[in-house]
């Protein structure tokens, strides 16, 4: 997508839901509640997790990676979904366009990974967990963490280059409200079977593997519970890993209805709100899943908040 294919290219122009004014507004309010909360909740998650030494455990080190992700997520999405939900300029430049892709794309992969990261660490935490902490070592721990960031932006890398080499000419309404793969593609002039085609084996590799090492620690975790003879053993470990479980079917769930399916299988509609759900929703309330049954993290904030740290 070379921004020289058209005379007067000079970036792309974002449609959204700029069909729907009433829906912008109503968009506008809800959207800018929600990403306060993001930045709230995963904030705390990843303070909290810094200042308890009861949570500088390898389970809060992925939450803590886990909530800066979604940070940076949603603020590489949401600001600009802002102004252009508020004013009648709905452009953005093409290389803004390219780091929107480049950044959310990596992040979005990075998670994928992340989550099924996290799932393994369950997974030692419950059914070994007598050579835990031997089995998730900080260095193992740091290098999984790097690899889930690594592995996220080298697929991005792959997917941005091979997009933006599509030729356009010319075309620059995007009927989305950011950058994203599928709708760029729709752009181009050209016939982009072998792109889509790319792009699907691609999104297999990155989300059904960690699925599959989600599905192998799960699988483990339920017959490890079985044998747990204690009520309270059980829904300890229920607690923590049915957090994970529900994160997981948000994030997967619509990521894998996005981007595993024929495009003509849904509207573009649908796709927007599908990627809304993804971008915004799920980061926001994250958080939220993990804390409201988790006796650590909540006694980690009565803590701070009754000025229970000393000085030290």
């Amino acid at each position: 997508m070379d921004p020289k294919n058209g005379s007067s290219f000079t970036g792309f122009i974002l449609l959204g839901f700029s069909d729907r004014p009433q829906l912008e507004r109503v968009l506008f309010v809800v959207l800018l509640i929600f990403y306060l909360l993001t930045l709230l909740g995963n904030t705390s998650i990843i303070a909290l997790s810094r200042l308890d030494p009861h949570l500088q455990t390898p389970m809060y080190f992925f939450l803590s990676n886990l909530s800066f992700l979604d940070l940076c997520y949603t603020t590489s999405i949401v600001p600009q979904l802002l102004v252009h939900l508020r004013g009648a300029d709905k452009s953005i430049s093409f290389a803004a366009c390219v780091a929107q892709l480049f950044v959310s794309l990596g992040l979005g992969s990075t998670e994928c990974i992340l989550l099924g990261v996290m799932a393994f660490d369950r997974y030692a935490a419950v059914c070994r967990p007598l050579h835990y902490t031997v089995i998730m070592h900080p260095r193992l721990c740091a290098l999984m963490a790097s690899a889930s960031w690594f592995i996220g932006f080298a697929n991005s890398s792959l997917q941005t280059v091979l997009t933006f080499l599509v030729p356009l000419c010319g075309r620059n309404k995007i009927d989305h409200f950011l950058c994203e793969v599928p709708p760029l593609l729709k752009l181009a002039c050209v016939d982009t079977t072998v792109n889509e085609s790319e792009l699907f084996f691609v999104g297999v590799i990155i989300l059904l593997i960690p699925v599959a090492l989600i599905t192998f620690s799960y699988g483990r975790i339920v017959r490890a519970v079985l044998r747990i003879k204690s009520a309270a053993g059980q829904r300890k470990v229920f607690g923590t890993c049915g957090s994970h479980l529900t994160v997981v079917s948000l994030f997967y769930g619509t990521a894998i209805y996005a981007y595993l399916q024929p495009s003509n299988n849904h509207s573009q509609d649908q796709g927007k709100f599908i990627s809304l759900f993804y971008t915004i929703v799920t980061p926001m309330v994250n958080p939220f899943i993990y804390t409201l049954r988790n006796k650590d993290v909540m006694g980690a904030m009565r803590k701070v908040f009754c000025g229970g740290y000393d000085s030290k």
